[in-house]
C-alpha cells in the first residue's frame, strides 16, 4: 500500500520534471501546451474540486450539474499562465495551486449561499437594507460600459420588467393597480432588476427566459437541461420573492394610496 507522504512526492516528482517546461512555454507564450500539460500533470487539482463541488451540491448550495470541474480548471489555468514567471520553485507554485483552487471554489460557494440567503430573508429586509443594496447595484452598474449600438437598439429600451412579470393570478390585479398608483412604472423595472440581481443564478436565468426572451417552460427546461416541473417551480418562486419584496419595501406608498 503506498502511503499518502509516498504519493504526495511521486505527484511533486511529477509535476516538478514539468515545471521548467512550462516556464518555457511561458515564455514563448504557448498557453495551450501549457494547459495541456496541467491537465496530465494535476489530476489532483481535478479531483479536489470535484469533492469542493460535490459536498457544497449536497448541502444545497447549488443544484446538481450546475457547475462542472471544468469550470474552475478554465479560469485556473488563465491565472497559471498569467502568474506562473512568479515562483521561484515547484513546491511554491504547487501550493499556489491549491491555493488558487480554493479560492475561486470559495468566491462561488459564497455568492451562492448570498443568493439564497437574500431570497429566504427577502421578507424581512429594511429600508435602510433595501437603501444599501440600491447603492451597491447602482454602482456595480456604473461600472458595465454599455455600447452605443446597444442604446439606439429599439429592444433595449423595449426590455423593461413590469407588473404582470410578478403577478399573474386573476385575483392579484387589485395588487397591480395599488402598485401602479404608488410607483413609476421605471422605479417598478428598477426594482425588479435589482431583486433579480441578487437572486441565485439558476433562478433569474429562469425568470429572464420566460419573460425577456418569451421562452415557454419547456423550452426553458431544454435549455437549462432540466425538466418543466423544476422550471415552474423556479419561475413561481422567483414570482414569489418579487413580489415579496415589492411590498415589504414598498408598504407604506401602498397604504398610503
Amino acid at each position: 500500500m503506498v502511503s499518502t507522504s509516498q504519493s504526495n512526492k511521486k505527484r511533486l516528482i511529477t509535476i516538478t520534471s514539468k515545471f521548467p517546461e512550462l516556464i518555457k512555454l511561458k515564455k514563448a507564450k504557448k498557453q495551450k501546451s501549457i494547459n495541456q500539460i496541467l491537465l496530465e500533470t494535476l489530476p489532483e487539482v481535478k479531483k479536489h474540486i470535484k469533492r469542493r463541488l460535490d459536498s457544497a451540491m449536497h448541502k444545497g448550495h447549488f443544484s446538481r450539474g450546475k457547475y462542472k470541474v471544468e469550470d474552475f480548471t478554465d479560469t485556473l489555468f488563465i491565472e497559471v499562465y498569467n502568474n506562473i514567471n512568479a515562483f521561484k520553485n515547484v513546491d511554491q507554485f504547487y501550493v499556489w495551486l491549491f491555493e488558487k483552487t480554493n479560492q475561486l471554489l470559495e468566491d462561488t460557494i459564497l455568492e451562492e449561499e448570498f443568493a439564497e440567503l437574500f431570497i429566504t430573508n427577502i421578507d424581512d429586509y429594511s429600508n435602510p437594507e433595501w437603501k444599501a443594496m440600491v447603492e451597491r447595484f447602482s454602482a456595480e452598474a456604473d461600472g458595465d460600459l454599455i455600447m452605443t449600438e446597444d442604446l439606439d437598439d429599439v429592444s433595449y429600451h423595449n426590455s423593461k420588467y413590469i407588473l404582470d412579470h410578478v403577478f399573474v393570478e386573476d385575483n392579484e390585479q387589485e395588487l397591480i393597480k395599488n402598485l401602479d398608483k404608488a410607483l413609476e412604472k421605471e422605479e417598478i423595472n428598477k426594482h425588479i432588476n435589482l431583486v433579480l440581481h441578487n437572486f441565485p443564478d439558476r433562478l433569474q436565468t429562469v425568470f429572464e427566459l420566460f419573460n425577456k426572451q418569451s421562452f415557454t417552460l419547456e423550452e426553458i427546461a431544454v435549455i437549462l437541461k432540466s425538466n418543466v416541473q423544476e422550471v415552474e417551480q423556479l419561475l413561481n418562486k422567483a414570482r414569489k420573492g418579487l413580489s415579496a419584496s415589492l411590498f415589504n419595501r414598498y408598504s407604506k406608498e401602498i397604504k398610503t394610496n
